[in-house]
């Protein structure tokens, strides 16, 4: 049975025993798919829970607050992401000023041992733990052997001789290299959440938007063709923009996707939004009447990337999928399915 905690201190939650495997996880790549299904194998053939743990808000962003480092997946979606790579249990462990202080001493004894009653523990080649990051897989090791539990550090992973890490990946995604980056991350990138109400001013300009907060540092900022997964059997074409809104003096990250040719009220809607082409940064225009003429240019021009992307696709020499889903997304079918009955027009076919 799946079990999400919180905590580190508490009663023994696997009195059996379980695999446990510890990491930020952030973009779930492959790598990270590597490590967690890793702990899985390893986890079936001991006939325990496999366990991947992992911190909210990450270290980096604990101790870094005015500056913290752009993230790549939020909270729901990881743990997602995390059962879909085959955990059993996820731990999302508050990383507050007690945990930044607690010596890894402490955190494998109540954490590793008294909570989950790990048998083994396996970690990347980067991960640390403990006050002031003493903590690596020598030490990790040493307490095994001192409390009863295998540790274990799963090599880099690499894809066409370049390693694989999150901060490859934010580089990618910063350069506007989505391609590249869903090579690494094994999916296309996407961000999912609950569509809620804005300000409406793209309704407004006559182009309303499905909005989505991120209470997070994004690795984007900018304006992008995208495919908005989740309001349809296949992936509806849009164009999105990401970022604090400068013309009109937004101040906290938005993600704002206007879907073409859609009527349907999507507030409330679980959704992901999957970027494919930047086409230019964010800027703050005199007026509503400039934004709103660029607009539609943006709205041409991510028509026309979509189009270029389904082309490439279509191509015989092409032997990947479009979209191996990314966290948060509804699957695409052969036939589009209208979510609502007031469509304008189909949507472009993937």
């Amino acid at each position: 049975m799946s079990r999400l905690f919180r905590d580190v201190e508490g009663g023994t939650l696997f009195p059996r025993g379980s695999v446990v495997c510890i990491g930020a996880f952030d973009g779930l790549h492959l790598g990270h798919r590597t490590l967690v299904q890793h702990a899985v194998a390893r986890a079936r053939a001991l006939g325990v829970p496999a366990v991947a743990v992992s911190f909210e808000p990450l270290p980096r962003e604990f101790f870094a607050p005015a500056a913290p480092p752009p993230r790549l997946t939020l909270a729901r979606a990881k743990i997602e992401g995390l059962y879909g790579f085959g955990a059993d249990s996820v731990g999302m462990i508050r990383f507050d000023g007690r945990l930044s202080k607690m010596r890894a001493e402490d955190f494998v004894r109540l954490a590793l041992v008294g909570r989950l009653r790990a048998r083994e523990v396996w970690i990347g080649p980067e991960f640390r733990f403990g006050h002031r990051r003493s903590g690596d897989i020598v030490l990790l090791r040493t307490l095994g052997e001192q409390h009863g539990f295998v540790a274990g550090e799963i090599a880099p992973v690499h894809l066409h001789g370049e390693r694989i890490s999150a901060t490859r990946i934010r580089e990618l995604l910063g350069d506007g290299e989505f391609a590249h980056a869903g090579d690494l991350l094994g999916r296309p990138y996407a961000i999912g959440g609950r569509v809620v109400r804005g300000k409406q001013l793209g309704r407004t300009l006559g182009y309303p938007t499905a909005n989505l907060r991120f209470p997070r540092t994004p690795a984007l900022s900018g304006i992008y063709a995208t495919w908005v997964h989740g309001v349809a059997e296949r992936p509806w074409p849009s164009v999105s923009s990401f970022g604090t809104r400068p013309t009109v003096a937004g101040v906290e990250p938005l993600l704002e996707a206007h879907l073409f040719d859609f009527q349907c009220d999507l507030y409330g809607r679980h959704i992901a939004v999957e970027f494919v082409a930047k086409l230019r940064d964010e800027e703050k225009f005199d007026g509503l009447e400039a934004l709103t003429v660029q607009m539609h240019r943006d709205a041409e021009q991510a028509r026309e990337a979509l189009a270029a992307q389904m082309r490439a696709e279509q191509q015989p020499s092409t032997t990947a999928s479009p979209s191996q889903e990314p966290v948060d997304n509804a699957s695409p079918s052969q036939e589009p399915a209208h979510p609502c009955a007031d469509f304008s027009s189909n949507p472009a076919q993937r």
